[in-house]
């Protein structure tokens, strides 16, 4: 059973940055695309960022050019590195296989005030 740890999460104000770290245990790590996902009070969680096994990156609309999500298979850990948050983008994070396929970690809360 696979499991994930996200961490890095806290509060900062408009225009500041975060970076997120999600280590995995097990060993499929490397053969797995990964996702950043979110979840804001009162709405479902969506996707957010992708990585494939190959390094190709994909990001939803609302976060294009501000978030970077990076993986480092040796330490069985991706990354995400926000930049220019918004108030838009306090949620709890979380990663997760893409499309999501392990149980769900307990996430990491970012919240920023405006």
């Amino acid at each position: 059973q696979v499991q994930l740890v996200e961490s890095g999460g806290g509060l900062v104000q408009a225009g500041g940055s975060l970076r997120l770290s999600c280590a995995a245990s097990g060993s499929t790590f490397s053969i797995a695309d990964m996702g950043w996902y979110r979840q804001a009070p009162g709405k479902q969680r969506q996707w957010v960022a992708l990585i494939t096994t190959g390094g190709r990156t994909g990001y939803t609309e609302s976060v294009k050019g501000r978030f970077t999500i990076t993986r480092d298979n040796a330490k069985r850990t991706v990354y995400l590195q926000m930049k220019s948050l918004e108030p838009e983008d306090t949620a709890a994070y979380y990663c997760n296989t893409f499309p999501a396929r392990w149980s769900w970690g307990q996430g990491t809360q970012v919240a920023v005030s405006s």
